[in-house]
């Protein structure tokens, strides 16, 4: 409440003071309800006072952008992540109890190096059962074998009809085919008894180890994950818009940024994937890091800088780009607080492209030249 509206509650009190004036039981009652009256009166105006004051000084503290293309000129670089062009999940491809690791996160292996050894005890049995059925199975064969070769005897010298040669014949070629079986069922046996022994299928570094001695193995369950530190790459998300740019300047014009390393590093090669993201209207963009770079593993933060001849295309320069602190997610409503013609901040909802560092390009529900405010918590309070 203004100090204004107080002053003619004040002078009520003053006109009655002179009223009872005379009288001074009532006198003293009218005194001691006008200072009552007055310190109220004040109360109320001190509190509305500091009330203005809080919302002034939450109105000033609000920090705003206006947004527009201008501002992201000067922009030269994409946040990307360092790739393994060999990475493998090895697993198991039989069940079995893990009962050694030949190998830890971090070691270099060679090809063909034992990684994993499981229970074999199984499939051992498995394997002498099938060597021993196809013993039978060869037994049985030279029997008929040397049946037949009689009944040929007696049957070119007519003792026996054509008709028992034949079974013979029968008989020898059916052991021939169970042997022939279980020849190929003790392979399968060996077989099985080899996958107990899990190896490198190429020379590299494990980035991760998933199993530990005493773990059940199942066929297709990841056991660690081994890559290539020889061939490594760079993969970043540019815009579309910068595609036909990128596409004819030459790699030598590209430099890329790894945390840990002093120098800029060119790259060997440089690949633009065909298709784009529908969602952020992005491509991907490759980049082949020399071979044996030394400190650098998969995941790891890179930042590629585009030629600047590259940033001067009006496509690129009308980009609407916004801190990605300034963006509201609530379930699934993407949105910005936008300052109205009055100042007061509006949730309006808009469509993310990508992200640029600490930035975020905004594909719709906002022009350029509007003010944004850059502090959500601090706009929804204002509304």
């Amino acid at each position: 409440m203004r100090l204004s509206r107080v002053m003619p509650q004040s002078i009520i009190a003053s006109s009655m003071l002179r009223r009872f004036a005379g009288h001074p039981f009532h006198f003293g009652v009218v005194l001691l309800g006008t200072i009552l009256l007055s310190v109220a009166l004040l109360f109320q105006w001190g509190s509305h006072s500091h009330a203005a004051e809080v919302e002034k000084s939450e109105a000033s503290s609000l920090r705003t952008l206006v947004v527009g293309g201008s501002q992201q000129t000067g922009r030269q670089t994409y946040d990307g992540t360092v790739e393994a062009v060999r990475q493998t999940m090895i697993a198991a491809q039989v069940s079995g109890t893990i009962v050694d690791l030949h190998a830890v996160a971090g070691d270099a292996v060679k090809s063909g190096q034992s990684l994993v050894r499981l229970d074999a005890r199984e499939a051992s049995q498995g394997a002498v059962a099938a060597d021993a059925q196809l013993a039978a199975s060869q037994a049985q064969l030279n029997l008929a074998k040397q049946e037949y070769e009689r009944q040929q005897q007696l049957y070119a010298r007519n003792y026996i009809s054509e008709a028992a040669l034949q079974q013979a014949q029968a008989r020898f070629k059916s052991a021939q085919a169970e042997v022939n079986s279980q020849v190929a069922q003790a392979g399968i046996a060996r077989t099985q008894k080899s996958f107990n022994i899990v190896q490198a299928p190429y020379a590299g570094v494990i980035s991760e180890l998933l199993a530990e001695v005493g773990d059940i193995a199942l066929p297709g369950k990841v056991l660690m994950t081994l890559y290539d530190p020889a061939e490594l790459r760079v993969s970043v998300a540019v815009p579309q818009s910068l595609a036909a740019e990128i596409e004819r300047s030459a790699k030598e014009e590209l430099r890329i940024e790894i945390a840990g390393l002093s120098e800029p590093i060119k790259p060997a090669r440089m690949q633009l994937l065909p298709a784009a993201d529908p969602r952020t209207h992005t491509r991907t963009l490759r980049l082949t890091l020399p071979a044996d770079l030394q400190g650098v593993s998969p995941g790891m933060f890179a930042r590629v800088t585009l030629p600047a001849g590259i940033r001067a295309d009006q496509a690129v320069a009308d980009r609407i780009l916004v801190p990605i602190s300034a963006v509201v997610r609530r379930a699934e409503m993407t949105g910005l607080y936008v300052l109205n013609s009055a100042g007061r901040p509006l949730l309006r909802q808009v469509r993310l492209g990508a992200v640029s560092g600490d930035q975020v390009e905004i594909l719709a529900g906002i022009s350029s030249g509007e003010r944004i405010a850059l502090d959500p918590e601090i706009a929804a309070g204002q509304r």
